[in-house]
């Protein structure tokens, strides 16, 4: 009895690792990769934005740009 659910767990388990190999399979992981790594890539430029715009304009303030006489 021990062989023969062995042997079930086995086919089974083979089946689902073949299954992975599908084409569809492997191109849907790969899409879904690609979209994760669009999100962090573009979270990270909006952090790094976000904080070039802050440094700028504590730099303005501290060297007192932020006069209108200066923009001209």
């Amino acid at each position: 009895m021990f062989y023969i659910s062995l042997g079930a767990f086995l086919a089974f388990w083979v089946m689902r690792r073949l299954q992975a190999l599908q084409p569809d399979h492997i191109a849907r992981r790969t899409a879904d990769n690609a979209a994760g790594m669009l999100r962090r890539v573009r979270d990270f430029t909006s952090d790094a934005l976000g904080e070039a715009a802050a440094r700028e304009t504590e730099l303005r303030a501290r060297f007192g740009l932020d006069k209108a006489e200066d923009v001209a």
